[in-house]
C-alpha cells in the first residue's frame, strides 16, 4: 500500500476519534462554551475532508486492485464523517434539542457510538485485507526482479553469440549467407531495444512531469 496514502489514514483515524469525543463533550455544555466547541469540532470536520480528499487522490493514482481496496474503505471514512456532521447539525441546534439533550445522550448517543463501532471494525478488518493484497504485491515485484534477471542474462548470452558469429564470419566464408542474416536479426533487435528504451524514458518523463504538477498543486 502507498506510504502517503497510510499516513494520510493515520491522520484521520486520530482526527476522527478525537471529533467523536468533542462531539460527546459538546452535548453535556451549555452556552457560550458549547459554541466554541462546536466551532472546533467544524474546524476538525474541514480537516478531515481534506484528508480524505488527499486519500482519494492518491488512491486513484495506484494499480486497479490496491485502487478498489482504498476507495472501499474511503467510502467507510465519509460515512464517518457523515455522522459526525449529522451530530454536529443536532448540536447546533440547541435550542430545539434542549427538552431533549438527556434522551439524545442516552440513547442517540449510546446508538452513534455503536454504529462507530461497527465501522471501526469493519475498518480494521478492511486494513488487514489490504495488507494481504499488499504482501501479494511484494510478492509479485519480487517476481518482476528475478524475471528482469533472467532477461539480462538472456540478452548477455544473445551478445556474446553475436561476437561468436562475427568471428565465424571472418573464418567461414561458405556460410557468409547465414551469417549475414543472422547479424541483421540481432541489429533488429538492438534498434527494437534501443526504440524501447527511448519510449520507457519518455513514458517515465510524463510520469514524473505528473507527479511534480500533482505535488505543486497539493502544495499550492
Amino acid at each position: 500500500m502507498s506510504d502517503v496514502f497510510e499516513r494520510y489514514e493515520r491522520q484521520y483515524c486520530e482526527l476522527s476519534s478525537n471529533l467523536s469525543r468533542k462531539c460527546t463533550a459538546a452535548a453535556a455544555l451549555d452556552g457560550e462554551q458549547k459554541k466554541q466547541m462546536i466551532s472546533i469540532v467544524k474546524t476538525g470536520i474541514d480537516e478531515a475532508e481534506s484528508l480524505i480528499r488527499k486519500m482519494d487522490l492518491e488512491a486513484r493514482s495506484l494499480q486497479p486492485n490496491v485502487k478498489a481496496v482504498l476507495l472501499a474503505k474511503l467510502r467507510e471514512y465519509k460515512s464517518d464523517l457523515n455522522n459526525v456532521k449529522t451530530e454536529v447539525k443536532r448540536l447546533s441546534s440547541g435550542g430545539n434539542y434542549l427538552s431533549a439533550r438527556d434522551d439524545l445522550l442516552e440513547s442517540g448517543m449510546a446508538d452513534t457510538l455503536t454504529a462507530s463501532n461497527d465501522q471501526k471494525a469493519r475498518l480494521m478488518m478492511s486494513t488487514e485485507r489490504l495488507n494481504h493484497t499488499g504482501d501479494r504485491i511484494k510478492e509479485s515485484r519480487k517476481t518482476m526482479l528475478e524475471t528482469e534477471e533472467l532477461g539480462v542474462s538472456i540478452l548477455q548470452d544473445l551478445h556474446q553469440q553475436r561476437q561468436s558469429l562475427l568471428h565465424a564470419h571472418n573464418t567461414l566464408h561458405g556460410v557468409d549467407d547465414n551469417i549475414g542474416r543472422s547479424k541483421r536479426i540481432l541489429t533488429s533487435m538492438s534498434r527494437r531495444m534501443n526504440r524501447n528504451k527511448w519510449i520507457i524514458g519518455f513514458i517515465i518523463a510524463v510520469l514524473i512531469i505528473a507527479i511534480a504538477l500533482i505535488l505543486y498543486f497539493k502544495l499550492k
